[in-house]
């Protein structure tokens, strides 16, 4: 069961908005914390030591690109960005800085709360599976420890490409993984002109390890911006 206690702190200038979203959280029952610029985020998480972040890119002092780098060095605490920026280029770039899920103004509140959701289970998962060496889904069990996948108790025999693959997403479960992020970690170094490979091993991996591959239900695209695998236990 997700605790409702869970700390979140949330990064807004806009006083209105960072009261909206506060007082949405606060209604679930979760502890929330605020910040109206970097500097003033820096000192509550460190302080705070939330388990989850609600950020906004357009802070008066510094990018919150800049604040999410900076939590990365030391956390992994899901962040999800709340901006109006609508172009994909800033997109992408918030999540190769490391957001976790990025969410357009204006948004409402019963999507904001699946999202927070979403995110506090994928850091249960994440933090169960590294203990226990094993994630499954549907008919799907990997062993992370053994190296071996699984479908209805049968093994499913993947290329190494498409474990480093598979690895790579369930690091990241829950997470939008940029194309380059992707490239980065499983091709490694100069792997841009890559791009045509992930989708035809995403094709692969769908094709061994979805129930209905042309309807996938966990390896997700994210049009124009990379992937997520959804729904791990």
């Amino acid at each position: 069961m997700m605790k409702t206690a869970a700390r979140i702190l949330v990064v807004e200038d806009d006083a209105q908005i960072r009261r909206f979203v506060c007082n949405s959280l606060t209604a679930e029952g979760y502890s929330v914390f605020e910040a109206e610029t970097v500097a003033r985020a820096l000192v509550e998480a460190a302080s705070r030591q939330p388990e989850l972040f609600v950020v906004d890119l357009g802070l008066p002092d510094r990018d919150g690109r800049e604040l999410i780098s900076e939590l990365r060095a030391w956390t992994l605490a899901p962040v999800i960005v709340l901006s109006a920026r609508d172009r994909e280029e800033d997109k992408v770039a918030a999540l190769d800085a490391g957001a976790d899920d990025y969410l357009m103004k204006p948004f409402g509140v019963p999507e904001l709360l699946a999202r927070v959701r979403a995110q506090l289970r994928r850091s249960t998962v994440l933090a169960g599976s590294e203990h226990a060496g094993m994630v499954s889904f549907d008919e799907v069990a990997v062993d992370l420890a053994g190296r071996e996948v699984r479908r209805q108790g049968n093994l499913v025999r993947l290329t190494p490409t498409e474990y480093r693959l598979l690895v790579a997403l369930i690091r990241g479960h829950g997470r939008v993984l940029t194309h380059r992020h992707l490239l980065l970690e499983v091709w490694g170094p100069n792997s841009s002109e890559r791009a045509h490979y992930l989708r035809i091993y995403m094709g692969n991996l769908r094709q061994k390890l979805e129930v209905d591959p042309a309807n996938p239900r966990h390896f997700m695209t994210e049009l124009g911006v990379g992937y997520r695998l959804v729904g791990l236990s």
